[in-house]
């Protein structure tokens, strides 16, 4: 028997720091504008992994094939994270990580559309229950109102599948994890500063400058904790799948994620979810798990009626 809980910590760590990620990030919108969060969400990691690989290998993508690839995470990266802090910043806490979070659903879709691969009748009953999540989320005292944040946010899960796609490519050559992502940060990056020149006046840009410097304020250290976090959760999640032989083993790790935000709703802002929302949110969580554990039950219940036939 296996009793090895190492990777059990370090998905756990993965997902507390992801969780601690969503929280900051909040708090953050705040004080900064979309854009410049995005770009700040970024560009502080990229030098944080590129100070790591230049302590352990430096690489650079040795292919058009890789660059390609990179670029096309960077930009599905990029335009997550746009949807899910402008999804944060009028949604609760969970409600936009649990849309963030309906990624995997969205993979079999992509991979329908750019490869012809075939859609499994589990995944269309999957979506189907998130939306009908979505629609009881939408729900109000004034009766059904679709509102734009949470077709962003579900927005958000979407862009997250693409990258998930892309990583999947860019995974399969011999550069490491630190030297994928260091790379992927940068060009997301250079894809979002265009983005913060064309929204921002010299005044905004002067003030996000003096928000950051200013040594008084919280701001510097949340932003440097938020770095922290987004590498963790990349470096510890690659460490845990290295100590499994199969990704299966820790799937069910990945929704404590949900858990922590819970407990940050609770802890720190005082936002009462309506039955409506709890009840969308729960079929789209169910929606999710039946994801990601239906094919491995459904494959164990065909192996047990093959040897008892």
């Amino acid at each position: 028997m296996n009793t090895d809980l190492r990777p059990l910590f370090l998905m756990l760590a993965s997902t507390f720091s992801l969780s601690v990620n969503g929280l900051i990030t909040k708090l953050l919108s705040e004080h900064f504008s979309i854009e410049m969060l995005s770009l700040l969400r970024f560009a502080l990691p990229a030098v944080l992994f590129f100070w790591l690989m230049s302590l352990t290998q430096w690489a650079v993508p040795d292919s058009k094939k890789l660059w390609q690839s990179l670029a096309i995470r960077g930009f599905c990266v990029a335009a997550a994270q746009l949807c899910f802090l402008f999804a944060i910043s009028h949604l609760s806490l969970v409600e936009t990580v649990v849309l963030f979070s309906t990624g995997p659903l969205f993979i079999p879709v992509l991979e329908k559309l750019l490869f012809q691969a075939r859609i499994p009748p589990m995944t269309v009953m999957n979506l189907t229950i998130t939306f009908l999540g979505v629609v009881l989320m939408a729900g109000q005292a004034g009766g059904f109102t679709l509102r734009p944040e949470l077709l962003v946010g579900v927005a958000a899960g979407v862009f997250n599948a693409g990258s998930q796609v892309s990583l999947y490519r860019v995974s399969k050559g011999t550069m490491s994890a630190v030297g994928l992502n260091a790379w992927c940060f940068t060009l997301a990056s250079l894809m979002l500063l265009p983005l913060v020149l064309f929204t921002h006046d010299y005044q905004q840009l002067a003030t996000s400058w003096q928000l950051i410097t200013d040594m008084q304020s919280m701001i510097l250290p949340a932003l440097l904790l938020l770095t922290v976090c987004i590498v963790n959760t990349q470096v510890f999640r690659v460490k845990a799948y290295r100590l499994v032989a199969s990704g299966s083993v820790l799937a069910p790790l990945i929704f404590t994620n949900l858990i922590f935000a819970l407990i940050w709703q609770v802890l720190f802002f005082e936002q009462s979810l309506a039955w409506n929302k709890v009840l969308g949110i729960s079929l789209i969580v169910l929606a999710t798990l039946m994801n990601t554990f239906g094919p491995v039950w459904l494959k164990q219940r065909e192996m047990r009626l093959n040897q008892h036939g």
